[in-house]
């Protein structure tokens, strides 16, 4: 009898039964795309850093709203199914505006050391500037928001400004990690320029992966504070969520912040739907000269982590807000609703509430004085009309 060898079976095995053959190609080319697929999510640049065990163990002791792994919202989800009461409101427009916006000339030089001055960049980055301090909320100056450059929603049209004509920067303060809010091209422009940066917990394994020097990150857990000197940051809760890729969902913090002065309160949402949030953070501070609120982005769908106009205006109100400013809209569509849908409805709420609603221009500084004191109305045109 003559024997086979092992190679020589093997071949015979392969062609005599095609369909394991296919099935053999079909589970290396499914491992290979797998490996390749964590291959990117670990060294693509643009996605989260790696959070240590270590890491983990801090958050546990440090954050309220931390299990171990993930990071979570304090209230519990609405049930049942919502539909946006002010839908019937929208001006019919598409979701995006036809030409590039207006935009204002900005004047970071206007601020005092007793001041507040604040500059709308558009959607959620904005810079504010308070007892002698600049605090850039947000930095967002790129064309797309997206892991990749060829690929995701993109911005209406250029930035007011661009990274170079930033004043120097005493703290950037990010409220979360989507790609809207955290932005790694915008990062590593602006750098040179920043003191400190002031994240929620987990954001700061971001920056470090960047290239951001370590000494210069501060990463804080909700209701911790950190003194500037003249101004106290604190890291206030949001209702939202956070992710960079389909792994990392919700494993760093996301959050509001409340900045304390000697002559001004303002607050700034983040991303965040309504929540009992507001009037804790109230209870806690008093109220509020400024406020910056979110309002765009809105849908039936993930009402439970994104306001609202309506709802944003009420917010403002429980935080005892003497002018509030509509953000996160006017430079990306990341929802379905028309792109003037959020400053139309918030100043119309407004207006039947007496809140003062400020609506510059992108890239126009809001001087305090004159918005709500010397100059009555000004910064209050639609523009967007």
């Amino acid at each position: 009898m003559q024997i086979m060898a092992p190679e020589a079976d093997m071949k015979t095995f392969f062609r005599t039964h095609k369909w394991i053959r296919v099935l053999a190609w079909a589970a290396l080319a499914a491992a290979a795309a797998a490996l390749a697929l964590v291959l990117f999510v670990a060294l693509w640049p643009p996605f989260s850093g790696r959070i240590s065990r270590p890491d983990r163990v801090i958050y546990t002791a440090r954050a309220i709203n931390y299990d171990g792994e993930h990071f979570f919202n304090a209230e519990s989800p609405a049930s049942g199914s919502w539909s946006d009461p002010g839908a019937s409101l929208t001006s019919g427009r598409g979701t995006a505006p036809q030409g590039e916006l207006p935009a204002g000339s900005p004047d970071f030089s206007a601020a005092t050391e007793d001041g507040l001055s604040f500059t709308w960049l558009g959607h959620s980055t904005t810079l504010v500037q308070m007892e002698g301090l600049n605090i850039l909320f947000d930095p967002v100056l790129s064309t797309l928001v997206s892991p990749v450059s060829f690929l995701g929603p993109r911005r209406f049209g250029a930035p007011p400004v661009t990274a170079q004509e930033l004043p120097e920067i005493d703290a950037v303060i990010i409220s979360h990690d989507h790609y809207d809010h955290l932005d790694m091209e915008t990062i590593k422009a602006i750098d040179g320029k920043v003191k400190l940066y002031i994240v929620p917990l987990g954001i700061e394994n971001d920056l470090r992966r960047w290239g951001v020097d370590g000494a210069k990150i501060r990463a804080l857990a909700w209701w911790e504070e950190l003194d500037l000197g003249g101004v106290t940051v604190v890291c206030a809760p949001a209702r939202h969520s956070s992710g960079r890729n389909v792994i990392d969902e919700n494993r760093t913090l996301w959050a509001s912040w409340a900045l304390l002065g000697e002559h001004f309160q303002v607050y700034e949402s983040g991303s965040t739907g309504f929540g009992q949030h507001f009037q804790e953070i109230h209870n806690r501070y008093g109220d509020f000269d400024l406020t910056l609120m979110e309002c765009g982005q809105y849908s039936a769908d993930n009402h439970d982590i994104q306001m609202i106009p309506e709802e944003a205006v009420e917010a403002a109100e429980i935080l005892g807000a003497d002018a509030a400013v509509p953000i996160h809209w006017g430079a990306f569509a990341l929802s379905d609703h028309a792109w003037d849908d959020p400053p139309r409805r918030f100043t119309l709420r407004a207006g039947e509430t007496g809140l003062t609603a400020l609506t510059p221009l992108p890239g126009e500084t809001v001087n305090w004085e004159d918005a709500l004191l010397s100059q009555a109305g000004q910064y209050q045109s639609h523009w967007w009309e």
